[in-house]
C-alpha cells in the first residue's frame, strides 16, 4: 500500500510537515511497511513560506528592507538551494499588518519587496515563488520595481517617487540601472484574485479601503493608476491593466506581469507544482489531508480539496483530519474527501486542544484508528 500525505497546517499548533509527520506515525503504528511520503501543503497565503523552506528542505534568511511606511522591518524568506529557489510572501515587507492603524495610502511602497527580490538574486535565486495576499499598498508595483533598478521619472525627468502618491506624476520609465540578473529570473505569483488594474472591479476600489483610501481619494488614485498602465504601454508594449489578477496586491499583479514577465497563477496550484504533487500521486491507494478547521468553504476550492481533486485522478481514496469540524464540511464530500473526522479525543478549552504536543498526540492516535479500519477491510 502507498500512502501520501498532504495537509495544511493547524494554525497555532502544528506546521504542514509536522501534521504531517503525526500522521505518518499514526500509519506506521498499525502498518509499518507501508510505503509513505509526506508532503508540504498550503494554498499560497500565510504560511506558504514556512511550509515550502520545511517541507523542501531549504533554509529561512533574514534580510532588513524598507517597510510600507519605509520604516526598516526584519523580513523573512526561503532559499531552496538545490534549485536557486526563493519563497517569499510580499507582506513580509509590505504588509498590511506593518502599518497597524497607521494606513496611509499614497505613502505606503512595496520597495522593501524589491529589496528582497534584490537580496535572493545576489544569493545566487533565479526561481521565484511569491505570494502577494494582505498588502498594505496601491502603489502598482513602482516601489517594487524601482529597488530593482526601474527609474519612474515626471515630466521633468526626476524621481516620481516610490508610493501610490507618485502614480499621476509618472510620465517617463527608464531601465539603464536595471539589475542585469533579472532577465534570468522567473516569478511564479500565487494570485487567488482575478480583479484588473483599474474601474469599480480594480485594485483601488476593491481593496483600497481597507488600505486606507477614502471614497474622495478613490476616484483620483483610479484614475492616477491608469495613466501609470498607459505609460507602461508606451514603455514597452505591454497591455496588462485588464488582465485578471492584474489588481491584486494594488497592483502589484500588474508590476509582475509588465516589467517581470511574471506568471499569476492559483495559490494552491503554484505549491502543488513546486512539491511535485502529482507525481508523487501516482500509484498511491489513499491520501490523507486536512487542516486546523473543516468547514464549507474549505469545500470552496481550499488547499484539501485541491489535493482530493488530484488524488481522484490517480484512483486513490481520500482522508481529510482536523483540528475542528464545522457545520457544512459535508460539503467536502461532494468535493473528493471521502471521509473527515476531527481529532479531539475530549472534551478540552481551546487553548489545550491547540497545544503541539496535544495536538500530535491527538493526530497520531485518531489516523491510528483510522489506519486499524482500513487494514482491517483491506
Amino acid at each position: 500500500m502507498k500512502i501520501v500525505i498532504a495537509i495544511d497546517s493547524l494554525k497555532g499548533s502544528l506546521s504542514s510537515m509536522e501534521a504531517g509527520h503525526a500522521i505518518e506515525q499514526g500509519i506506521r503504528n498499525v502498518l509499518p511497511e507501508t510505503k509513505v511520503l509526506v508532503k508540504p501543503l498550503a494554498d499560497g497565503g500565510e504560511g506558504t513560506t514556512e511550509a515550502l523552506v520545511e517541507g523542501l528542505g531549504g533554509d529561512m534568511v533574514q534580510v532588513q528592507v524598507h517597510g510600507p511606511l519605509e520604516t526598516p522591518v526584519n523580513a523573512a524568506y526561503g532559499v531552496i538551494r538545490e534549485s536557486n529557489t526563493a519563497i517569499m510572501e510580499m507582506a513580509a515587507a509590505a504588509g498590511i499588518i506593518l502599518v497597524g492603524k497607521d494606513k496611509r495610502p499614497l505613502d505606503a511602497t512595496t520597495y522593501g519587496v524589491g529589496e528582497m527580490i534584490r537580496d535572493a538574486i545576489t544569493r545566487g535565486c533565479r526561481e521565484f515563488i511569491i505570494g502577494i495576499g494582505g498588502s498594505a499598498t496601491n502603489d502598482g508595483g513602482i516601489g517594487m520595481l524601482t529597488a530593482l533598478g526601474y527609474e519612474f521619472l515626471d515630466a521633468e525627468g526626476k524621481p516620481a517617487g516610490i508610493g501610490a502618491g507618485a502614480l499621476y506624476k509618472v510620465a517617463k520609465i527608464c531601465d539603464d540601472k536595471v539589475m542585469p540578473e533579472l532577465k534570468d529570473c522567473h516569478f511564479r505569483i500565487a494570485c487567488d484574485v482575478t480583479n484588473p488594474l483599474c474601474g469599480e472591479n480594480g485594485s483601488t476600489y476593491i481593496y483600497g479601503p481597507q488600505k486606507g483610501v477614502t471614497v474622495e481619494l478613490r476616484d483620483e488614485l483610479d484614475h492616477a493608476m491608469g495613466a501609470y498602465a498607459q505609460v507602461v504601454k508606451a514603455y514597452n508594449g505591454t497591455d496588462y491593466a485588464k488582465t485578471p489578477g492584474a489588481g491584486a496586491a494594488g497592483g502589484l499583479g500588474f508590476a509582475f506581469l509588465s516589467f517581470l514577465s511574471g506568471e499569476l497563477l492559483p495559490g494552491i496550484e503554484l505549491v502543488l507544482n513546486a512539491v511535485e504533487m502529482d507525481k508523487a500521486m501516482e500509484g498511491a491507494d489513499l491520501v490523507f489531508t486536512g487542516e486546523g478547521r473543516l468547514d464549507y468553504q474549505t469545500a470552496m476550492g481550499k488547499a484539501p480539496v485541491g489535493i482530493a481533486k488530484m488524488a481522484k485522478k490517480h484512483g486513490a481514496k481520500v482522508i481529510a483530519l482536523a483540528g475542528a469540524v464545522i457545520e457544512g464540511a459535508q460539503e467536502c464530500n461532494e468535493q473528493g474527501i471521502d471521509a473527515y473526522f476531527p481529532i479531539l479525543r475530549q472534551v478540552v478549552t481551546l487553548d489545550e486542544a491547540m497545544d503541539p504536543a496535544t495536538a500530535r498526540k491527538n493526530m497520531v492516535e485518531t489516523t491510528e484508528q483510522v489506519m486499524r479500519l482500513v487494514a482491517a477491510v483491506k
